[in-house]
């Protein structure tokens, strides 16, 4: 398994934080694998909402479900999975100041044959995640 963890902070307070990260669709505004992520379904986001998120990472396309598993006032929790991937992505935020502090933690799980990539998938997802910190704390400013 590969964990990557930022801690940040940001302008905006958690609430404004969590009502814009709780749809997964964003990621295409701060994940800068995202090529595409689609909600499937309509309604409420809420716990069970699900993404169709295609990502392009190291020249490599993959698509993956996300599915939202956990919201709640200092917690947003995605899991996606594919054939050969299962990923939970966990973002914390509390107060900071004016502002909140958000932890990012995204936990990768390569399956089957993918599995000999583990040790590439950290090198790959380290750079990714120092990527991630930069655009989401861009996009949440923003707010």
């Amino acid at each position: 398994m590969t964990k990557i963890s930022r801690t940040f902070t940001v302008k905006p307070a958690p609430a404004t934080v969590i009502e814009y990260l709780k749809d997964f669709s964003h990621a295409t505004e701060w994940d800068p694998g995202t090529e595409a992520c689609d909600r499937n379904g309509s309604g409420p986001v809420q716990v069970g909402s699900t993404w169709h998120n295609t990502s392009k990472i190291a020249g490599v396309s993959t698509e993956l479900t996300y599915e939202l598993t956990e919201l709640t006032d200092s917690r947003v929790q995605f899991m996606g999975s594919n054939e050969t991937a299962r990923t939970t992505d966990t973002i914390d935020i509390v107060p900071s100041g004016s502002g909140s502090e958000i932890t990012y933690e995204a936990n990768i799980e390569m399956s089957g044959a993918a599995r000999l990539a583990t040790p590439f998938v950290k090198l790959v997802f380290e750079k990714i995640g120092s990527d991630t910190e930069e655009d989401m704390v861009t996009v949440l400013n923003r707010l």
